[in-house]
């Protein structure tokens, strides 16, 4: 069985919008919910998703960075399953030059505004550990 790449992982990624991202609550329960990658994915270990600075996640990532991504496509055609499962580490950033850079016109449906959406903030996600399983080959990368 051969090792995935980073860039092999990331080819994956961009053909799973959604993944799962799970963050620990205050109370030290794990609480995940669906995040849209926007098909921003050119991976190096980060991955970047919008939302609103009053939304949960956000809260606990002040709290508490530790994240988990966890990524799945089924198989399909032409394609084996792929799952992928990160750990990372999480801040949220109001920068308006780094949030333009991972802005995308599909976006708008959420933030009317655009990046002049009032709360709007960019989840970064360092990852430092992946583990994948694509069809009968799994395997983990260190970041």
């Amino acid at each position: 069985m051969s090792q995935l790449t980073l860039k092999d992982i990331a080819d994956h990624v961009k053909h799973i919008d959604i993944c799962m991202m799970t963050s620990k609550t205050p109370g030290g329960g794990l609480e995940a919910r669906p995040m849209s990658n926007n098909k921003d994915v050119e991976y190096d270990g980060d991955s970047y998703f919008f939302a609103n600075d009053t939304a949960s996640a956000v809260r606990e990532i002040e709290n508490d960075p530790e994240v988990n991504l966890a990524y799945s496509r089924l198989p399909g055609l032409l394609s084996k399953p792929f799952f992928l499962s990160v750990s990372g580490r999480a801040q949220w950033i109001r920068d308006r030059a780094v949030m333009e850079q991972h802005w995308v016109p599909d976006l708008e449906a959420w933030f009317k505004d655009g990046l002049d959406t009032p709360g709007i903030v960019l989840i970064a996600v360092k990852a430092y550990a992946l583990k994948y399983w694509d069809g009968n080959n799994e395997g983990e990368l260190s970041v």
